[in-house]
């Protein structure tokens, strides 16, 4: 916000010297022009040079406070996000391929709120196979009856409660090869949040469907579950997200972002859709002040 104030300031000092440089032009190359002509020249070139100066001093002082307003936001991001995660085990899980942006700030903003890295970490190979899928379940006993194309959305649903309950996860074990892209840390134990990413196009057919339960079933298990994308992103998760139940940040990699995000995933009474597009509700969330520590 502050960086765009200097840039709009900074190109109309700009446009005005321009402006100026062909006033100055047509008056190097003026000499037929009356003595009434040259005068209003005159007046129009003088009363640009003085609103370049102002914009100028606009400039310079806009880059001044946009220093300041730099510096107030990193001191109260960090006295914000300090420990308001600590102890928290978080998993995330992708739709899609690793993306590196999303994947830094998610890091970033779990380690400034005293989390310490990803509890786990998913990547789903997207589009599904449903054959392949239902192939390996149907020799196993315990998860034949998930196998078939009426099952996709019961076989995501539980998929997703495996994933963030962190306990038996058979589902995982029997469909990893085939549906999990990259593997970061262990099935166990249970996460206090989830955090959910989708880095694919969206998807339709039987995808779709199993995307649905996947949804579904990370929402079901009763810890806070987040969606979140970034402001430049060309296509926008947030309303799935959003219909899915999921809490929503549509700026993760800014400062505000994080804190909106960080705050969402500690408070399980918390939720809404924060960010800048259209699809928030507005920039944060309310945010209660932490229990005060003993001999603080």
């Amino acid at each position: 916000m502050f960086d765009f104030r200097y840039h709009v300031a900074s190109l109309a000092a700009v446009f005005f010297a321009l402006v100026i440089g062909i006033l100055v032009g047509v008056a190097l190359a003026s000499h037929g022009l009356g003595n009434t002509e040259r005068k209003r020249l005159e007046e129009d070139l003088r009363r640009a040079e003085s609103q370049a100066e102002v914009l100028r001093a606009t400039v310079d002082s806009t880059q001044r406070d946009a220093a300041a307003d730099r510096a107030f936001v990193e001191g109260t991001y960090k006295s914000v996000m300090a420990n308001r995660l600590k102890g928290k085990k978080i998993a995330v899980l992708f739709i899609g391929s690793s993306e590196k942006v999303r994947r830094s700030a998610i890091a970033t903003a779990l380690a400034d709120a005293g989390a310490g890295p990803p509890l786990r970490i998913r990547f789903i190979k997207v589009p599904i196979d449903p054959d392949v899928l239902a192939s390996k379940l149907a020799n196993k006993p315990l998860l034949a009856s998930y196998a078939g194309p009426d099952q996709l959305k019961n076989l995501g649903h539980d998929l997703g409660q495996e994933f963030v309950a962190g306990t038996d996860t058979p589902l995982w074990s029997a469909l990893q090869n085939a549906l999990v892209e990259e593997k970061i840390g262990p099935a166990k134990p249970p996460a206090d949040g989830v955090v959910i990413v989708r880095s694919a196009t969206p998807q339709t057919g039987p995808t779709a469907l199993f995307l649905k339960g996947l949804y579904a079933g990370l929402a079901d298990v009763g810890v806070p579950a987040v969606g979140v994308e970034r402001t430049s992103d060309a296509i926008s998760a947030i309303k799935p997200f959003q219909r899915a139940g999921f809490s929503t940040v549509d700026d993760i990699e800014a400062p505000v972002g994080k804190v909106a995000f960080v705050a969402l995933l500690a408070d399980s009474t918390l939720t809404g859709n924060y960010g800048t597009k259209k699809t928030a509700q507005g920039l944060l969330p309310p945010i209660a002040p932490l229990p005060a520590t003993a001999g603080g």
